[in-house]
């Protein structure tokens, strides 16, 4: 099971890539806001919180609306930077949603895809990302190579890195690049399985020396409350935002939980 998904990912990506959906012919600008300095100086919780109108374990999420007009609600109620999906293939994304939302917002966005070549990250650069995924199961299952290349690759195009990781060893990995944020999903890509004990389990014992995102699977303030007990300074929230009949309510909820 576990490589299905990855390599589905992965295979998505190249198939979007082979489709030409990164061929972007913009030159926007990326956000005058430093996400890290907002996690820094926030007194409540900082949200990232997503747009997405499908994945791979829910399915259909939301009807395809505007996305913009999405983006605005979860400004309104307190979100501090927004993950757009690009990937065409099970996450009904596109690098056109993702400039309709750099165009209608000021906040820092993060370019939500399954990274595996350059391609990408000059789309990155040219649709006003300020931030692109790197998952660091790809180079350790040896699906990608030279991670520290990779990044230093997209910090030359201007972009933040957010590296994801699973497992303690994923983050140990992690911990020797250069990735601004590591992020830690609570989602397992082999089993689609959804568990927030992984951000304990993962920053068990960790000395504090970068910011730490976890990322799937919160609905709740408490679940906000248990994961930043846990030594985590941001939360990635998407689907229980975007099946929320009231948005904005939904994300002023979260961000009050502390």
């Amino acid at each position: 099971m576990a490589e299905n998904i990855l390599r589905k990912l992965v295979n998505n990506s190249q198939m979007a890539i082979d489709d030409g959906v990164y061929e972007v012919d913009v030159d926007l600008q990326k956000s005058n806001e430093d996400f890290v300095e907002i996690i820094k100086i926030n007194k409540h919780a900082t949200l990232l919180t997503e747009v997405k109108f499908a994945s791979p374990s829910l399915g259909k999420i939301r009807t395809l609306t505007d996305p913009a007009s999405i983006a605005k609600q979860m400004i309104a109620g307190g979100s501090r930077a927004l993950s757009v999906l690009t990937q065409p293939h099970l996450f009904h994304g596109s690098p056109e949603y993702f400039m309709k939302v750099r165009q209608a917002v000021d906040v820092p966005l993060l370019m939500k895809d399954i990274m595996i070549d350059k391609v990408q990250i000059d789309a990155a650069k040219k649709i006003g990302a300020d931030y692109m995924l790197v998952i660091q199961s790809l180079f350790d299952q040896k699906y990608l190579k030279e991670i520290d290349e990779f990044i230093d690759y997209g910090h030359r195009q201007g972009l933040d890195v957010l590296l994801e990781v699973h497992t303690r060893a994923e983050f140990q990995n992690a911990l020797k690049t250069e990735a601004d944020i590591i992020g830690i999903n609570n989602r397992n890509l082999d089993t689609l399985e959804i568990d927030l004990k992984t951000t304990e389990l993962v920053l068990d014992g960790y000395e504090k020396s970068r910011i730490i995102l976890s990322e799937s699977g919160i609905n709740t303030s408490e679940d906000i409350q248990y994961l930043k007990k846990c030594g985590a300074d941001a939360f990635l929230i998407g689907s229980s935002i975007m099946k929320s009949d009231n948005i904005e309510e939904q994300v002023k909820k979260l961000v009050n939980a502390y």
